[in-house]
């Protein structure tokens, strides 16, 4: 018996990183799980993985998020992960990058939700997990301010659902990890001016004197999904070894 047997569980962002790895410990605790991603290539991967069905989805745009949810007559488990990492103050953000942040972080969740929902509702019975971050409403950090302020907007999305669907048998709440090692991280590394350096600089913030993985952060997910944390709903679940502090 898995944590999350019968479970049908839908997730974005799932070609790498934490999404990558929470649909595979999700199918390893006997869920169902549709896998998307916009990386068609890397996302194939995972078609080997008993319990993993994968669909190549853009989540920005509607069409396809609303074609998505057409495809299941019921979701129990929606997770939201699709996101993007802007660097720098809000000086060094220009409109497009405020746009393209807001569009990717915040507006693919809320038509994630928005279509997935009345499915939920229907059942009287659903659990929505949002990716969020300690850089949000928990913390300022430096150069992360459309990206902290989306996730924040996430924050408040997830509460408001929350509140709003609690009597219909709705859980909805976040997920809020600090730095975590991902193909996400390295590459946003390699791509500063001195990445040794930059490398150094997050790592001098981490009080646990390592960086979190993204198997710890889907560790987390599985209880979140599972009916471990039925009297669970309208929260943020910090991981973060300790870096708020």
């Amino acid at each position: 018996m898995g944590r999350l047997d019968g479970k049908v569980i839908v997730l974005s962002a799932a070609a790498q990183g934490i999404g990558r790895a929470a649909a595979m410990a999700f199918a390893k605790e006997g869920a169902q799980v549709t896998a998307t991603d916009i990386n068609r290539e890397k996302l194939q991967e995972l078609d080997s993985i008993q319990g993993i069905r994968t669909k190549v989805v853009d989540v920005t745009k509607r069409d396809q998020v609303e074609a998505l949810a057409m495809e299941h007559d019921h979701v129990d488990v929606l997770f939201n992960v699709a996101g993007f990492v802007h660097h720098g103050t809000i000086l060094d953000c220009e409109e497009v990058d405020w746009d393209f942040t807001m569009n990717t972080n915040v507006r693919s969740m809320y038509l994630m939700c928005k279509a997935f929902l009345p499915k939920m509702l229907a059942k009287k019975s659903g659990n929505i997990i949002n990716m969020a971050s300690v850089a949000s409403s928990i913390k300022g950090v430096v150069n992360r301010c459309v990206y902290s302020t989306s996730k924040a907007a996430v924050i408040g999305l997830t509460k408001s659902i929350a509140a709003d669907f609690i009597e219909q048998g709705i859980r909805c709440n976040c997920v809020c990890p600090g730095t975590v090692d991902t193909p996400s991280l390295r590459g946003r590394i390699q791509a500063q001016a001195d990445p040794e350096q930059a490398f150094k600089d997050f790592m001098a913030r981490q009080k646990t004197g390592r960086l979190c993985t993204a198997e710890e952060v889907a560790h987390l997910c599985v209880y979140l999904a599972s009916d471990e944390s039925a009297y669970v709903t309208g929260t943020e679940h910090i991981i973060d070894g300790g870096w708020r502090l």
